[in-house]
C-alpha cells in the first residue's frame, strides 16, 4: 500500500456569518473561488468545530488541535509559542513568557505599557539583558516586533505556574508569585530578572537618546503567558512523518517550529493583507518534494475580519483561490489535500466567534459525497459530518494511507 502525501491549507479566519450588503451570503458564498468549488466537487466535506461546540478558538488553541494536540493537556501559555516564532529553540525544562518593553517611573509604576510602541533600538536593549545569571538560572531575551520581546528562564526545576508581573494597567509592577510551590524558583527569578533588567535598561544609550528625544524609555520588561513544552511531543514522534510549514505570522511560525515542523522563511510571506500568495503556493510545492505533511496558513482573511471589512474579505478569499488553483494544477491524485480554517472571524463581530468552520477533503482516492461548494452552508450536507479539530489529523493519515491498525 503506497503511503500518500499531505497538504493542509488553513485559512485564518476566513469563515463568516451572513453579510446583509452581500445579500445575506458569507464573502465565500459571494466571492468567485472555481479552485475552492472543484476541491469540494472531487471530495468530502463538512463542519468542524475546532475546539469544541460553543468554544471560542484561539489561533494558539486552534493550531494546537488541528494538529491533533489536545489544547486542553498541552496548552499552558502564549509564552513557548512567541518563544518559537522569534526562533529560540526550546528546552522541555524550560519556561517561556511573552513581554513587552514599557516605560516605568522611579517607583516602578507603569507610565507606558509599549514604551512609546519602541520600533528602533529594541535589539540593542535585548541585546544587553540577555545571558543573564540568576542563581543557577539563565535568562535568555530577545525582541520581538515592536515593543514586544519573549523571555525565556532556563535551568533546572523550573515550573511554569507563576503569576504574571504585568499589571496591563497603569499600576506598580507586580511581584511573580508561585501558584504551586514547585514554582517557587521560577518566581523568585522572575522577580530578579526584572529588577535587574531595569537597572540595565535605566542607563542604556538607546534609552537616554530617547528621553533627550522626548520619547518614552524602554526602562522596563514586563514578562507574563508562562507557558513550557515539556508536554508536547514532535509531530515525527507522534506520527512518523516529516512536516514542513508556509507561514507568515510570528506565532503560527512559533506553533510549528513547537512541534517539530520545517519553517522555512519565504521572501514576501508577510502574515499581512500584502502577503505573496504565489510565493507561499510554489513554496509548498517544493516543500512537498521532501516532506510527508505540508501545512501552510494564510492569515489575511482573518485580518478583513477583525477590520469588519467585508469587501476585503471577498477579495482575500479569490486571491486564495487563485494560489489553491495554481497548487492543484501541479499536484496529482496520490496527495491528500485539506482545507479549511482555524476558526471563525465574522465582520459583523471583529473577532473570533464560535461558529464551525467548513472542512473539505481531496484526493488520495476519497469518497466523494456530492458536496459541490466550498462554503460555510454547503458543507454541512457533506459526508464527513460534524468533527472536532483534533479529529482532522487522524482523518487525514487515514486517507493517506498512513493510520496504524488497532487489533490484530
Amino acid at each position: 500500500m503506497s503511503q500518500k502525501k499531505i497538504l493542509l491549507i488553513v485559512c485564518d479566519g476566513l469563515s463568516d456569518r451572513p453579510v446583509r450588503e452581500l445579500d445575506r451570503k458569507t464573502p465565500l458564498q459571494a466571492a468567485r473561488k472555481p479552485a475552492m468549488d472543484a476541491l469540494a466537487r472531487h471530495g468530502v466535506s463538512g463542519l468542524m468545530d475546532v475546539i469544541g461546540h460553543g468554544i471560542v478558538p484561539g489561533s494558539d488553541t486552534a493550531h494546537l488541535a488541528l494538529f491533533g494536540y489536545d489544547p486542553y493537556k498541552v496548552y499552558t501559555g502564549r509564552g513557548p509559542i512567541e518563544a518559537a516564532g522569534t526562533g529560540i529553540e526550546l528546552h522541555r525544562e524550560d519556561v517561556a513568557f511573552r513581554c513587552n518593553f514599557a516605560t516605568v517611573d522611579g517607583s516602578m509604576r507603569v507610565v507606558d505599557r509599549r514604551a512609546g510602541r519602541i520600533k528602533k533600538g529594541t535589539s540593542e536593549l535585548a541585546g544587553a539583558v540577555t545571558g543573564m545569571r540568576l542563581g543557577d538560572v539563565t535568562a535568555i531575551f530577545k525582541e520581538s516586533s515592536e515593543h514586544r520581546g519573549v523571555l525565556v528562564l532556563r535551568g533546572e526545576g523550573l515550573d511554569h505556574r507563576v503569576t504574571d508581573v504585568d499589571p496591563h494597567h497603569e499600576e506598580v509592577i507586580l511581584e511573580s508569585r508561585p501558584i504551586v510551590p514547585e514554582a517557587a524558583k521560577t518566581a523568585q527569578a522572575v522577580n530578579e530578572f526584572v529588577q535587574r533588567s531595569h537597572e540595565v535598561l535605566l542607563s542604556h544609550p538607546i534609552n537616554e537618546q530617547r528621553v533627550k528625544d522626548g520619547l518614552p524609555p524602554a526602562n522596563a520588561i514586563l514578562p507574563r503567558g508562562a507557558g513550557s513544552t515539556r508536554e508536547l511531543g514532535t509531530m515525527k514522534e507522534r506520527y512518523g512523518i516529516d512536516c514542513a510549514a508556509v507561514a507568515g505570522v510570528n506565532l503560527v511560525k512559533g506553533i510549528c517550529r513547537m512541534v517539530g515542523m520545517h519553517v522555512p522563511e519565504i521572501p514576501g510571506a508577510t502574515g499581512g493583507l500584502d502577503t505573496d500568495y504565489r510565493a507561499k503556493g510554489e513554496a509548498a510545492l517544493r516543500l512537498l518534494e521532501s516532506n510527508d505533511f505540508v501545512f501552510v496558513n494564510i492569515k489575511a482573511g482573518d485580518i478583513a475580519g477583525h477590520d469588519g471589512d467585508y469587501r476585503t474579505k471577498v477579495r482575500v478569499v479569490e486571491n486564495i483561490d487563485a494560489m489553491l488553483g495554481l497548487l492543484l494544477k501541479d499536484l496529482h491524485e496520490e496527495v491528500v489535500v485539506a482545507l479549511t480554517c482555524d476558526h471563525s472571524t465574522p465582520v459583523s463581530v471583529k473577532d473570533h466567534s464560535a461558529d464551525p468552520v467548513p472542512i473539505t477533503v481531496s484526493g488520495g482516492g476519497a469518497r466523494v459525497d456530492g458536496i459541490k461548494e466550498f462554503d460555510e452552508v454547503s458543507v454541512a450536507g457533506g459526508a464527513l459530518g460534524r468533527i472536532r479539530g483534533m479529529d482532522l489529523m487522524p482523518i487525514l493519515l487515514g486517507m493517506a494511507d498512513r493510520a496504524s491498525k488497532f487489533g490484530a
